[in-house]
C-alpha cells in the first residue's frame, strides 16, 4: 500500500517543512543549529517509516497496528503542514500577481491546518467508535403480505483485525446492539478480515450471540479472499477454507453462490449470495460470481433479497439477470469521509452509499461498522435495520 504512493508520500512529508524552513524560519534570529536539527528530526523519522513500510512484502503489514500508527503520525506531523505550506505558497504567488504585501494565504492556511489536525483526530478516535442504527423502508408489490413488516438487521465490513487499542470492547456493544434491533433475519455483506483469519480468533464467541429467528447469512468481501497477503497457492487455500468454517461455526449461514428459501406460513422469500470478483494486491480479478448457480431452483416470480459485496459487481455483473427485488451491498465505506456533502468514494464508484435502483431491481449500501484504516469523519458506521412492507 505504501509502495504503491512512495514518491509522492516522500513529497508530502519533505516539500512543506523545505518552505516552511527556507520562507519562515530562517528568517528567525536565533534559529541556530540546535533548532534546525529538531526542526528536522519529525520529518526525517517519517521519512526512516515510509521507506520501512514499503518494503513490506504484502499491502499491508500482518501487524496492522504499524500502519495505524504511521497514517496517525502522518495526519498530525504532515498534513497540517503542507496545508499550511500550500495555502502560504498560494497566497505568496498571489501577493506577486496583485503586488500586494500581505499575504492572508498564512492566516488561511494556519486555519485550515487547525481543522485538518481536528479531522484528522476526531476521525480516528470519536469519529470511527460511533455507530447509528439507519432505519429504512422497501416497498414491493412482489412481497408475499405475510412478510409485510419483516425486518432484516443488516451489517457490513467489521474488518475484525482493526479492532485493537482498547477498542476490542466496542465490538461487544455492537453485537449488543444489533440484538437490540430484534430482526427477523440478519445478514452480514462481507470483509470480515483484514488479512487473514486469526485476526477473528479474539472476537469469535462475541459474534457468534448474533442470531435472529430465520437466521444469520453472510457472504465474502474482497478481503476474506487471500488477496492482501504475499502466500503460495496452499496457504491461500487454507486461509479461505478456515476463514468459511469460522464463519459457519458462529452460526453464520455462509452463501457461495447459493440460496435460500425462507418460509411464513404458505407464503416464503429467498435469500441469495453472490460471490466477490475481487482484485488482489497485484490487480488480478478473479471471477467468482456466478449467477446461474446462486438461482438454481429459485422459482419465477420469487420475492428475493440478494447480497454482493461490491455494488459495482451488482451493476457491471448481475444486471440486468439479477431477479432479486432487493440487494444489499457494503465495500464502499462511504468513504470514510464526507465534508459539504463530497466523499472520496465517489471519485471510485457511482454507488457509494445509501440508495439506488435501475432496470426495476433496488440497491441499497451500507456505509459498513469498520474499515482497514480505523477512520471515519462524516460517515459513522451503521446497522441498517431495513423493513420490507406489501405496496405499490
Amino acid at each position: 500500500m505504501i509502495a504503491r504512493v512512495l514518491f509522492l508520500l516522500l513529497l508530502l512529508i519533505v516539500l512543506p517543512d523545505f518552505y516552511i524552513h527556507k520562507h519562515y524560519l530562517l528568517r528567525k534570529k536565533g534559529y541556530n543549529t540546535f533548532w534546525k536539527v529538531l526542526f528536522w528530526i519529525p520529518a526525517v523519522l517519517m521519512v526512516v517509516y515510509t521507506l520501512a513500510l514499503s518494503t513490506g512484502d504484502n499491502f499491508v503489514p500482518t501487524q496492522i497496528g504499524i500502519l495505524f500508527l504511521y497514517l496517525f503520525l502522518l495526519g498530525i506531523l504532515v498534513i497540517p503542514k503542507a496545508v499550511f505550506a500550500l495555502c502560504s505558497a498560494i497566497g505568496v504567488l498571489f501577493c506577486k500577481l496583485r503586488h500586494k504585501r500581505q499575504n492572508w494565504g498564512n492566516l488561511i492556511g494556519f486555519i485550515l491546518a487547525l481543522f485538518a489536525l481536528y479531522i484528522v483526530i476526531y476521525g480516528s478516535t470519536i469519529g470511527f467508535n460511533k455507530v447509528k442504527v439507519n432505519e429504512q423502508e422497501f416497498v414491493s408489490k412482489d412481497l408475499p403480505a405475510s412478510f409485510d413488516g419483516y425486518r432484516i438487521v443488516v451489517f457490513s465490513d467489521l474488518h475484525v483485525g482493526s479492532w485493537i487499542w482498547g477498542r476490542e470492547k466496542l465490538m461487544e456493544k455492537m453485537v449488543d446492539k444489533i440484538q437490540e434491533q430484534q430482526g427477523d433475519m440478519v445478514m452480514f455483506v462481507g470483509d470480515l478480515q483484514n488479512l487473514q483469519p486469526s485476526e477473528l480468533e479474539p472476537f469469535q464467541t462475541t459474534l457468534s450471540k448474533i442470531h435472529a429467528k430465520d437466521g444469520v447469512y453472510s457472504v465474502l468481501g474482497n478481503h476474506d479472499y487471500t488477496n492482501y497477503i504475499s502466500t503460495d497457492l496452499a496457504t491461500e487455500a487454507l486461509n479461505e477454507s478456515l476463514l468459511k468454517s469460522k464463519q459457519r461455526s458462529m452460526g453464520w449461514d455462509l452463501l457461495l453462490n447459493e440460496n435460500r428459501v425462507i418460509k411464513n406460513g404458505s407464503d416464503s422469500i429467498v435469500v441469495l449470495g453472490v460471490e466477490d470478483n475481487s482484485r488482489n494486491s497485484k490487480g488480478v480479478v478473479t471471477k467468482r460470481s456466478d449467477l446461474e448457480k446462486a438461482m438454481e431452483g429459485v422459482n419465477d416470480g420469487a420475492f428475493i433479497v440478494a447480497l454482493v459485496h461490491n455494488p459495482d459487481i451488482w451493476h457491471a455483473v448481475l444486471l440486468p439477470d439479477l431477479k432479486a427485488q432487493l440487494t444489499f451491498s457494503g465495500h464502499t465505506h462511504g468513504g470514510q469521509f464526507k465534508i459539504f456533502g463530497w466523499s472520496p468514494a465517489s471519485l471510485k464508484t457511482d454507488y457509494g452509499a445509501g440508495w439506488y435502483e435501475e432496470n426495476g431491481r433496488s440497491l441499497f449500501v451500507s456505509t459498513g461498522l469498520g474499515a482497514l484504516v480505523p477512520f471515519r469523519f462524516g460517515f459513522s458506521g451503521e446497522i441498517v435495520v431495513m423493513t420490507l412492507r406489501k405496496g405499490e
